[in-house]
């Protein structure tokens, strides 16, 4: 239960302290957020708690190809709030972009027999 708590300690301080960074400059706040540090502590605590480096390589592909669609996001939320749309509906339309493009991404992959 301990290492749980430790995890979970680990990866809420980093978030938070990337959003405090974020208040001071934007630019480092993005730096900081652009580096896949839920993905590096994702494969971290995956192999930390399994040593297997399949399950790791695995993870590392699937994130590899997920990543394109999630960019639809920092595409599409910008350019509402820029059409005038308030912070919320912006962030919820821009989610339910990036979930659909997830799913086109997923039907693609799957038509070209890629597995994740």
């Amino acid at each position: 239960m301990a290492y749980y708590l430790v995890k979970v300690a680990v990866t809420t301080v980093l978030i938070v302290a990337i959003s405090e960074i974020a208040k001071r400059s934007t630019l480092v706040g993005a730096i900081l957020a652009s580096i896949p540090l839920v993905s590096v502590l994702a494969m971290l605590w995956l192999y930390l708690d399994t040593k297997d480096v399949s399950k790791v390589s695995a993870l590392s592909f699937s994130v590899f190809w997920l990543v394109l669609p999630s960019l639809a996001l920092f595409v599409s939320l910008p350019l509402l709030l820029r059409q005038g749309l308030n912070f919320y509906t912006s962030m919820g339309l821009s989610i339910g972009i990036t979930v659909g493009c997830y799913f086109l991404m997923l039907a693609i992959l799957g038509y070209y027999g890629v597995k994740l």
